[in-house]
């Protein structure tokens, strides 16, 4: 039930531990005093959970490092999450406010436990309905938010017909007014730039399938992304969670850049 979700917190941890390092949230950015336009922070973009609805068991050493076998569900969940990999309070300090400003969920958690583990993760909590949500009932299918110089849609994509068309992205992220439009549904991560505009489909955070693939190849990737902000400027950190031959897990990280275009630019051209 909870394997994915363990195995997510560790990716989590390993990326807060990078950039931590890496120095990626300077804290002496200028902030922004209308309430419409966020200040620059670090936002985590994830989607597809699919908790506990296609997650398999309890991953051994995840398991072997839990002495409490009869606890409830909601404190094995807890637990795991925060103990996965390393300390529950390094955990917990690594992900404090200030390092993760924001979550951008696309929906399909399925799960109130795991929707109360990440507004605890980030307060700042911003989620739309996926095609298999029930709660909370009141979810939209799609939202903006305004970071920097950027409009940022984002929608869970079920809605997108045919589903994952670049055509189609583009027109709704034209009816949307956005400069980056984050979407998911398709379990795969994607990103890439078409007429002036970003898109970004994170894949799913737990590795979970997806019954629109009509035959597994080979295993889900665990995917989310982080992005950096700065004015018109979003830097996309992208953390896939692979195993080797031998079975080991190792986070892949990569780092792709967007800058909005300059409209005196693009009319000049």
């Amino acid at each position: 039930m909870v394997g994915q979700v363990a195995r997510l917190s560790g990716a989590l941890e390993y990326a807060a531990v990078l950039l931590a390092r890496n120095a990626v949230v300077k804290e002496d950015r200028p902030h922004h005093t209308e309430r419409s336009v966020m200040a620059s922070r670090l936002i985590l973009v994830l989607g597809d959970l699919f908790v506990p609805d296609r997650a398999p068991d309890i991953p051994a050493k995840v398991s072997d490092a839990l002495p409490m076998a009869d606890i409830s569900r909601s404190q094995n969940l807890a637990v795991i999450v925060v103990l996965a990999l390393t300390s529950a309070w390094q955990f917990r300090k690594l992900l404090a406010p200030g390092k993760i400003g924001q979550i951008i969920c696309l929906g399909n958690v399925t799960d109130r436990e795991t929707y109360d583990f990440l507004r605890q993760t980030a307060p700042d909590l911003h989620m739309v309905k996926g095609d298999f949500d029930t709660e909370p009932s009141n979810l939209a299918l799609s939202k903006v938010v305004q970071h920097g110089g950027l409009r940022i849609g984002f929608t869970h994509g079920h809605t997108i017909i045919p589903q994952g068309d670049a055509e189609s992205l583009l027109i709704a992220a034209r009816q949307m007014d956005v400069d980056v439009l984050l979407w998911g549904g398709t379990h795969k991560f994607e990103a890439y730039e078409l007429e002036g505009k970003f898109f970004v489909n994170p894949g799913s955070a737990t590795g979970a399938f997806s019954t629109s693939w009509l035959s597994i190849v080979e295993e889900p990737i665990p995917t989310f992304c982080l992005m950096d902000v700065q004015g018109e400027v979003l830097v996309l950190y992208v953390y896939q969670l692979r195993t080797d031959d031998k079975g080991n897990e190792n986070v892949n990280v990569e780092k792709v850049s967007f800058r909005k275009p300059n409209p005196t630019t693009a009319t000049a051209a």
